[in-house]
């Protein structure tokens, strides 16, 4: 069977980028191939106007992808430029799930996401598949029990 070939936006810190390839295969492994259009370092640019990143660079492409995938790992609550992609992407209407890294401990969910996630999920394919289709809206915490929806504003779906 051939895999679905979709259009993704992958969030994350540049200090983690290294899981990037790991989960794109894993997708692979379970049905579906990614066309990552985020930017990563063999992606670089120079630019340094942050207005221009944003609607130049960033905004056109996560407008070219049908889902975001934010890849949760220490330190991603605090980037502003995963946040700034969340929000983009929750009001362009794009269907957004976050995927806590491999064995990562400590870490939590960015604002943005805890807002416009449509799930949240493990680092297990089927899941992640299942997740990215829509097929399932759950949130997950890292250890793969519930996530407490505590004060989540959910966007329409």
């Amino acid at each position: 069977m051939a895999n679905k070939i979709i259009n993704a936006f992958v969030s994350h810190i540049t200090e983690e980028e290294g899981d990037i390839p790991r989960l794109k295969a894993m997708m692979v492994r379970h049905g579906i191939t990614a066309r990552n259009y985020s930017i990563t370092t063999d992606k670089f640019n120079n630019a340094r106007n942050e207005d221009y990143i944003k609607g130049q660079i960033l905004g056109p492409q996560i407008d070219q992808s049908s889902v975001l995938i934010t890849h949760i790992a220490p330190g991603t609550k605090e980037s502003k430029w995963v946040n700034w992609e969340i929000e983009y992407a929750h009001k362009h209407g794009k269907r957004i799930v976050g995927v806590w890294q491999r064995g990562a401990r400590d870490c939590e969910l960015p604002e943005a996401l805890e807002k416009y996630a449509d799930a949240v999920v493990g680092w297990n394919g089927e899941s992640i598949i299942n997740a990215i289709n829509g097929e399932s809206n759950h949130w997950y915490n890292q250890d793969g029990t519930t996530y407490s929806y505590r004060n989540i504003k959910r966007h329409p779906c």
